[in-house]
């Protein structure tokens, strides 16, 4: 599965919104300084899809904010359950 997504580090807390549009913005702790940001992006959403950090590749977007990231054990049905459980009114 691919996610394209809106990274924003710096942070208080790491968290996944999913907009009424669709659009998936991801909230990371760490700073976006030398890859920091993208480990933990890559951990964090790792932890929510509930799949290991090595399933979990950066495809794109490494120094960007606009990501493009392989779910690789997880299918279309499973990341809209995700998804949907973390919508935003």
């Amino acid at each position: 599965m691919i996610l394209h997504l809106l990274a924003e580090p710096s942070a208080r807390t790491n968290q996944l919104l999913v907009a009424a549009d669709g659009n998936v913005t991801v909230r990371l702790k760490a700073p976006p300084q030398e890859g920091q940001a993208n480990a933990v992006l890559l951990g964090f959403l790792a932890e929510v899809f509930d799949t290991s950090k090595s399933r979990v590749v950066l495809m794109s977007g490494h120094t960007a904010p606009f990501k493009k990231v392989e779910l690789l054990d997880v299918d279309e049905s499973q990341c809209a359950e995700v998804l949907a459980r973390h919508r935003t009114p």
